[in-house]
């Protein structure tokens, strides 16, 4: 069982037999009455947001969640198919789930998969993932206006802002916490 101070932005949470995880966290105290704890959650089922408040001698439980790793294989309708490396097996999850994650699958793509009760619920992804520059407008010489950035097209379809330098077919290692710009790869 956690107490309020164990419970801080990153941690799985269990609520009514469903994994949490914690997304947010403030804790305060005023005056006479007791600690609180907002916070914001996101089911690791549904992939739904919600608020909740914890008062100073609540208990929560932490959500035994396990990890193993997956490869991402491709994409049907609103489902992402993955394969679990050790076993071979093939499982879904849908994009409601994923949320944002799934700007930065690419066929192939090493992820890490979440299990709740021995059953694959979300992916985490790597901190760090290297995509292919598509399209970028070309540097002018002088044009640093704009702070000298430019927003340039990957091959998953997201934009990102990069320095002048970057070129079409540049590979770049993007931060998937961020969504920003990191380094060239090559």
């Amino acid at each position: 069982m956690l107490n309020l101070p164990d419970i801080k932005t990153g941690k799985n949470i269990s609520l009514n037999n469903e994994p949490y995880l914690v997304i947010f966290h403030q804790h305060s105290k005023t005056g006479r009455a007791g600690a609180v704890l907002r916070t914001k959650i996101r089911n690791l089922n549904t992939g739904a947001v919600m608020e909740k408040t914890f008062q100073g001698a609540d208990k929560i439980e932490e959500a035994q969640i396990s990890k193993t790793k997956a490869q991402y294989l491709y994409r049907e309708g609103e489902n992402f198919f993955f394969m679990d490396n050790a076993t071979y097996e093939q499982f879904s999850l849908p994009q409601a789930v994923l949320a944002g994650s799934t700007k930065y699958l690419l066929e192939g793509t090493e992820i890490t998969i979440l299990n709740y009760n021995g059953k694959p619920i979300n992916i985490e992804l790597p901190v760090k993932i290297e995509l292919r520059v598509v399209e970028a407008p070309p540097a002018i010489r002088g044009n640093t206006a704009d702070g000298g950035t430019k927003q340039v097209t990957l091959e998953t379809g997201i934009k990102v802002n990069t320095p002048l330098f970057v070129k079409v077919g540049d590979i770049l290692r993007i931060n998937t916490e961020t969504g920003e710009y990191v380094e060239r790869a090559k």
